[in-house]
């Protein structure tokens, strides 16, 4: 068995992940040009989007963007927030 992050881990990594795509989107936002910059951009935004559909997958979603249309559209704004559930 694999051993997996626990859902207070996934919400950290989730928000280290965040943190980084913001601080890089600002430096880019003054140096549009730096190729290195928008290629570290791109792989952080791709680990981002991964660990969000992980999250969903085993716990809720985070986002609008990782709900299942076709299914109970509406179940996950039912379910606590992270922070309700006292495990953060």
């Amino acid at each position: 068995m694999q051993n997996r992050p626990n859902q207070q881990q996934m919400l950290v990594w989730i928000d280290m992940i965040s943190f980084t795509l913001c601080e890089t989107a600002l430096y880019l936002d003054t140096h549009p040009e730096d190729k290195e910059a928008m290629e570290y951009y791109n792989h952080f935004l791709k680990m981002r989007r991964e660990a969000l559909a992980e999250y969903s997958s085993r716990f809720t979603p985070l986002t609008l963007d990782e709900v299942n249309c076709e299914e109970d559209y509406w179940k996950w704004v039912k379910d606590k927030w992270p922070w309700e559930r006292g495990d953060c």
